[in-house]
């Protein structure tokens, strides 16, 4: 139980310096284009991260199922530049219908 608090304890101390030091940066590194740029797509990066763990993750082995062809449907769908509830419903109804057949 010690182990567990004092991993909790350095990883706090751990996330308040990293905040300390992006709070210390001065406005010349925090407006460079790069770091603009960088900080823009982070987002992006760890949302295709939970995606792909999400489709792919079952616990702690990797799985193809109905989920897979529901990402695929999306991405054509929005490679396509489709409204989004179109690109929801239909990845949704590819899953529901390949789950039905199986």
């Amino acid at each position: 139980m010690t182990e567990l608090w004092i991993g909790l304890l350095l990883t706090a101390a751990g996330c308040y310096v990293l905040k300390l030091a992006g709070l210390s940066l001065p406005a010349r590194v925090l407006d460079h284009p790069w770091t603009v740029r960088a900080a823009a797509l982070i987002p992006v990066a760890l949302l295709g991260a939970l995606v792909a763990v999400q489709v792919v993750g079952d616990g702690s082995a990797l799985t193809i199922d109905a989920r897979m062809l529901a990402l695929v449907v999306a991405g054509v769908l929005l490679w396509w530049r489709m409204p989004f509830l179109v690109v929801v419903g239909a990845a949704a109804a590819s899953a529901a219908f390949l789950r039905l057949l199986t």
